[in-house]
């Protein structure tokens, strides 16, 4: 991310999916939301990326899985080996999927469910990149003080709390007396309102760290 006249330029992306709607739908929502990133390889195959003249970027925004017979552990070390942060995101879902992703070193992970905006605003703080509004065109972007730390719902900071303590989300749906699904959506949108408010917590260890700054662990 160089500087062009005193302006910092976009930040380049590089997107893969082998879903090519996927591909194009994400391309599009960065194009109209976040002129601060510029997607510069959008590719539906590992060897199309690695083919591509513009690849590796400074973030890559990656499925985790694939029909190419290619792990997510090589296909991390390699961007990373490459000065690419890498963001994965998945349709799977699972305790044991997070765990092996955040172990492939990734820089974050998200269920395909989760906001782009929510995304993107990860992958600045990433990045090292300004925060941007997620409102309307004009509105101002929020005071520090106020993206600080995020409103939870009881029943989102109970999730938190259970989950900060090791327990996987299936536990933490059972010691909730709710369905796993519940326990879930819980814990996402706890991970989504950390990273609107500046501090993406995508990896348990993340999350962990957001709680105790915030006093929900005693």
């Amino acid at each position: 991310m160089q500087t062009n006249g005193g302006r910092r330029a976009p930040a380049t992306l590089a997107i893969l999916d082998d879903h090519g709607l996927l591909v194009e739908s994400i391309t599009s929502w960065f194009s109209e939301n976040a002129p601060d990133f510029d997607v510069v390889c959008s590719e539906t195959s590992w060897a199309g990326c690695l083919g591509n003249p513009a690849f590796p970027a400074d973030m890559v925004l990656m499925d985790y899985q694939l029909a190419e017979n290619v792990s997510i552990e090589a296909r991390v070390l390699t961007c990373k080996a490459a000065g690419a942060k890498v963001v994965v995101i998945s349709a799977l879902g699972g305790t044991e999927l997070e765990e092996r992703i955040n172990a492939s070193g990734a820089d974050a992970y998200f269920d395909k469910a989760t906001s782009m905006r929510v995304i993107a605003a990860s992958m600045r703080q990433l990045l090292g990149m300004p925060a941007m509004h997620s409102g309307t065109p004009g509105e101002p972007i929020q005071h520090a003080e106020e993206l600080s730390k995020p409103r939870l719902s009881a029943g989102e900071e109970q999730a938190l709390m259970l989950y900060c303590q090791g327990l996987a989300t299936k536990d933490v749906a059972e010691a909730m007396n709710v369905q796993f699904e519940t326990a879930k959506t819980y814990l996402r949108r706890v991970r989504e309102k950390y990273a609107r408010a500046g501090r993406p917590a995508s990896r348990r260890a993340d999350l962990v760290r957001r709680a105790a700054e915030d006093g929900y662990l005693t």
